[in-house]
């Protein structure tokens, strides 16, 4: 097959070229939170969009564009599909058996309050997990845990996604900044100071917003001091480690520091009213602390071990040397497509090769087998005979398929978005927006990962743009490849991979669009206030002296 160069503005007029290229997002967007259609028809709908879209308008060969689509499909599926059907199916085995009951009657006796609990489970375990493995796997298992302890599903599926905001930059060992490093070229120590910068005062905030989210402002009254130590706990050791080592270990350390210092507040402090749900799932004050008298230490260690298993697979998982040395480079480059796309200047340099299409089937090294190892060791320790075992993996499939179905289709329509060149288009869009670009520039990278799911995708889409159109504009580069990252971090929270992924752990399939239109403002805010902030660092001290020098 031939090679193929994007054009980026196929209709010329970039503002209608943009319009066009952004159709299938506007439609995805609209059916899901304006109609109320299933979500994985939505994503059908746009993904045909998208493919007529590249073809008839792009002029992008019908080969490569099924090419693409199928690429797509097949990650959404393995390693996405893979991590999700395996934590779900995790889960279930604790439930089916009694011990998740067990586990969170203790965990309400340590931390009797829904907001407390919000703060310890969502912010900073959720941290861990992000820092460590990523993919996915915070928003499912913290969703899962707050189902449990009694979050309505469209609070645990949105404070989930919110809550996994502090970290989603420095996730899974680093992953997007070295990315974007290896894209760009631009120093890496920079990028880790400048983002972790950008992010502090975020960090510090994010507590204090669930908290806001679940019970109002006077709910963060009563404990504002488990916000702020939280907070501060966690922003501070991420911007330390950021800064000084870099940015591999910056979340998960940040999260163990976050974890241990609450687990130390609680040991003197404790809210002077308590909160729980009511049978309506109401907020309600409470003088009681579940007793957990009835309990054996016997029971209540069983019902901990599983989590305490999946958390060491996890962190074994999340290690680089492990999966390194399971099975590197297993995969292959995708027939028909790998190589053959090029992008054009302004997005890449004159001369650069063709987009890599590596399809990687490294089946051990991933995350989700990991999980899968968890419930195989876990099944007989808490007493799953081996056909229980395979019945509920059989039910766990059947239940996510249509979830399975939707994850397909949205990182299809994200790979045919990349390989056609329409994210090129609308992200020349927003760089002709002259002094502003610093704003505009920051909701790209919001507008990336929330067509993709992922800030490191958002990065290797918009990272070479990012450099070029900050350099054109005499802006610092590294602060813009850093802005690129925290837009990207907060529009991870409404891509709808995300938001299939915790409706798939809530078992709230079905109902995304309303997941979405309670995250949507909060993700839209929170990108702004991002981007004024790197407007600021871009020309106002003393906000320069976030840039690394």
């Amino acid at each position: 097959m031939a090679v193929w160069f994007q054009v980026y503005d196929p209709l010329g007029n970039l503002a209608l070229s943009a319009l066009v290229a952004a159709i299938p997002a506007i439609l995805l967007l609209a059916l899901i939170a304006g109609f109320n259609v299933k979500i994985h028809r939505a994503a059908l709908v746009a993904l045909a969009a998208c493919l007529l879209i590249a073809i008839f308008v792009y002029r992008m060969p019908v080969g490569l564009a099924a090419a693409s689509a199928i690429d797509g499909a097949g990650y959404g599926l393995f390693p996405i599909g893979w991590l999700v059907l395996n934590i779900i199916f995790f889960y279930r085995l604790t439930v089916k058996q009694g011990h998740f009951d067990v586990m969170r009657r203790s965990l309400v006796h340590v931390a009797p309050d829904p907001r407390i609990q919000l703060i310890l489970i969502a912010y900073a375990f959720g941290a861990f997990l992000e820092g460590m493995a990523g993919f996915g796997a915070p928003v499912a298992v913290v969703a899962a845990l707050l189902i449990q302890l009694g979050f309505s599903p469209l609070r645990a599926s949105g404070l989930a996604l919110v809550a996994d905001t502090a970290p989603v930059a420095f996730g899974s060992l680093g992953i997007p900044l070295v990315t974007l490093q290896q894209v760009t070229d631009l120093n890496l120590r920079g990028l880790s100071t400048t983002t972790a910068g950008l992010l502090a005062g975020f960090a510090l905030l994010i507590p204090s917003l669930i908290v806001v989210m679940l019970s109002g402002w006077r709910g963060l009254a009563g404990v504002w001091p488990a916000a702020l130590v939280a907070g501060l706990s966690y922003s501070v050791t991420q911007y330390l480690v950021a800064v000084f080592l870099g940015p591999w270990l910056a979340a998960p350390l940040a999260s163990i520091a976050c974890i241990v210092a609450m687990v130390l507040l609680l040991r003197v402090w404790r809210p002077r009213q308590l909160l729980r749900f009511d049978s309506d799932g109401k907020l309600v004050p409470t003088a009681h602390i579940p007793s957990i008298a009835n309990e054996t230490n016997k029971a209540i260690f069983k019902a901990w071990l599983p989590w305490g298993v999946l958390t060491l697979l996890i962190l074994i998982w999340g290690l680089p040397i492990f999966p390194a040395a399971l099975d590197k480079n297993a995969g292959f480059n995708f027939p028909w497509l790998a190589g053959l796309v090029h992008r054009a200047p302004p997005i890449d340099l004159p001369g650069a090769p063709g987009i890599k299409a590596f399809f990687k089937l490294n089946i051990l090294a991933v995350p989700g087998t990991g999980i899968l190892l968890g419930a195989i060791i876990v099944g007989p320790l808490i007493g799953i005979s081996p056909r229980a075992w395979f019945k509920t993996y059989a039910e766990t499939f059947w239940s996510i398929r249509l979830s399975l179905v939707t994850m397909a289709a949205m990182l299809a329509l994200g790979y045919v978005t990349r390989y056609s060149g329409t994210d090129g288009t609308m992200g020349l869009a927003l760089a002709h927006s002259g002094s502003l670009y610093p704003f505009f520039g920051t909701l790209l990278g919001w507008i990336g990962a929330a067509i993709t799911g992922s800030d490191t995708s958002s990065n290797v889409l918009f990272g070479s743009l990012q450099k070029i159109t900050s350099q054109q504009l005499g802006l610092n580069p590294v602060l813009m490849g850093a802005a690129n990252t925290c837009g990207g971090v907060m529009g991870k929270m409404v891509s709808s991979q995300s938001i299939v992924v915790a409706s798939t752990a809530t078992n709230w399939y079905g109902h995304e669009g309303r997941i979405l239109r309670y995250v949507f403002l909060t993700s839209l805010s929170l990108a702004s206030l991002m981007g004024a902030l790197v407007w600021l660092a871009a020309n106002c001290p003393p906000f320069t002296a976030l840039v690394a020098k």
